[in-house]
């Protein structure tokens, strides 16, 4: 008689939940990006997260988020997975009811999102029906039944280890499916190749050129001009949206005398123009990087809406990404002599996938969760009291001008500095109305301008520098503050990002040794 089968190990647990997850994966293949249920599940998690959360995981893990997101979410499945599989057996099947439950999740994560149809849940039934079966076939005892003329105690070990190495292998199996599943989907649905044959407008009006004087001498800082590698990245897309120009379209609707629909041949027919223009995230706190300068190319956003005939009671353009994403900007800010962008083209290079491509919107002055959105494939030309955007909704103020700040990238925080000459050095922002001074002060002494590298314009960062004699050993701190063009200078009130953005002084411990 086939022996006792003892109440699976939390590693059964995981090697179902593996199964079921790698099948999913690449039974979505034919289906395409919008079948895959763990980003689905994942974009659903972010979706669901209260604001406060949302924006503690941001000043955790910054721009490594997406990535965090993704590890957070496959642990937990695993310890859910190895916890409700200790409850299997062969006649209460409660891991295996777990697994239905948890496919049904993840149908309804992957009908939550933009674009998905009934059918694009069949991946994900496939994956769970596989968990099922792999949990009880796991469970059964066919690999735990002792031979009739071995000794049961004496086989006991032998037995287990058959089961651990068999477990073993389906975990290994369902963990190469997975990875083969996401590869070959990002093979087939990638937007890298029509990127690349990309031919970039030639703009009619060009960037100014940038002056040698916008870097101070002397002093390591940023570069003026950011690369489009090193460009902070904060959205919601746990998996990056592969739209292609062929398949972008851009609806034009709402409180307008005429509907539109652009592609990417109507957009020839409006001015191309090219700006250098500094982005800032709401989220970024004071002293912080989420924050970078580019040469975008595009086109006016205004020449765009003035196809449809904006209404003069629309104070709020609704712009929504392929993926679902929204953000709600002032009218008055897509149409004014501020030239926002439909960008198609970032440093002289079609926009990065992850920065948008095809197309996205540049917005100087604003800060990026009311401005900024990427893969734009709709504007709405609506109110402000008749609807609320992504953020908005979750706590955020509706308008998002950018306020007045500054940091300190020399010295680093604890970093020691040796006697004598010393340039410390930083970047100062005030988009839209420029910065005229830094000023810099050592352990709470006066206040002593900063030397300004060239200002570039009103819509871009400026980098300052300070030099100073280091003396007397020992701690010391040095504060920054800004003055934008209009006089105003940079607040000491301390401020938290939510809801329309940090304020305070940022300070610096260091050390002369």
């Amino acid at each position: 008689m086939p022996t006792a089968v003892a109440r699976p190990s939390g590693l059964v647990g995981v090697a179902t939940a593996a199964v079921a997850i790698g099948v999913a994966q690449l039974a979505a293949v034919p289906f395409g990006a919008q079948a895959d249920s763990r980003t689905a599940v994942g974009s659903a998690v972010i979706d669901l997260t209260p604001g406060p959360v949302k924006e503690w995981a941001i000043q955790l893990f910054g721009t490594a988020d997406k990535l965090a997101l993704s590890i957070l979410v496959l642990g937990v499945i695993a310890v859910i997975a190895a916890l409700t599989s200790t409850l299997e057996t062969s006649r209460v099947p409660l891991g295996s009811i777990a697994i239905v439950l948890a496919g049904i999740a993840g149908s309804a994560a992957v009908l939550s999102r933009a674009g998905s149809a009934w059918y694009d849940v069949l991946p994900t039934l496939a994956g769970a029906v596989c968990g099922v079966a792999t949990l009880r076939l796991l469970v059964s005892g066919r690999f735990t039944d002792a031979s009739p003329a071995a000794d049961p105690a004496a086989d006991a070990p032998d037995r287990g280890r058959r089961l651990s190495l068999i477990t073993l292998g389906f975990l290994a199996g369902g963990a190469v499916a997975g990875v083969a599943g996401a590869v070959w989907t990002r093979a087939r649905t990638s937007v890298s190749g029509d990127r690349t044959a990309f031919q970039l407008p030639t703009p009619a009006v060009e960037a100014a050129p940038i002056p040698p004087g916008v870097q101070p001498k002397g002093v390591t800082l940023p570069p003026f001009v950011t690369p489009n590698a090193d460009f902070y990245r904060i959205d919601t897309a746990l998996s990056v949206p592969q739209l292609s120009r062929d398949a972008w379209r851009l609806r034009i609707h709402g409180m307008v005398d005429r509907e539109v629909e652009l592609d990417f041949a109507a957009l020839d027919r409006f001015e191309v123009i090219e700006k250098v223009v500094t982005l800032t995230c709401v989220s970024n706190p004071v002293g912080g990087d989420l924050i970078s300068n580019a040469t975008w190319t595009g086109y006016r956003v205004r020449d765009l809406l003035a196809q449809a005939g904006v209404h003069a009671d629309a104070d709020m353009v609704m712009s929504t990404s392929i993926d679902g994403f929204t953000a709600g900007t002032p009218t008055e800010a897509l149409t004014d002599d501020r030239d926002a962008l439909l960008a198609v083209a970032m440093n002289g290079a079609p926009l990065p996938t992850e920065h948008g491509y095809p197309a996205r919107l540049v917005v100087p002055g604003l800060y990026g969760y009311v401005s900024a959105t990427k893969w734009v494939v709709d504007l709405e030309l609506t109110r402000f009291d008749r609807a609320q955007a992504y953020w908005t909704r979750l706590g955020w103020s509706a308008r998002g001008p950018i306020k007045t700040q500054s940091r300190i990238d020399v010295p680093r925080s604890g970093q020691d500095v040796r006697p004598g000459p010393v340039t410390f050095g930083g970047v100062a922002w005030a988009q839209n109305r420029g910065v005229r001074a830094v000023e810099v002060s050592i352990d709470d002494g006066e206040w002593i301008p900063a030397e300004l590298g060239e200002q570039y314009s009103n819509e871009t960062w400026r980098l300052w520098s300070y030099q100073w004699d280091a003396r007397g050993e020992g701690p010391h701190e040095i504060r920054v503050r800004a003055t934008d063009g209009d006089g105003v200078v940079q607040t000491a009130d301390l401020a938290d990002v939510v809801p329309d953005g940090a304020t305070g002084w940022h300070t610096v411990a260091f050390a002369v040794t």
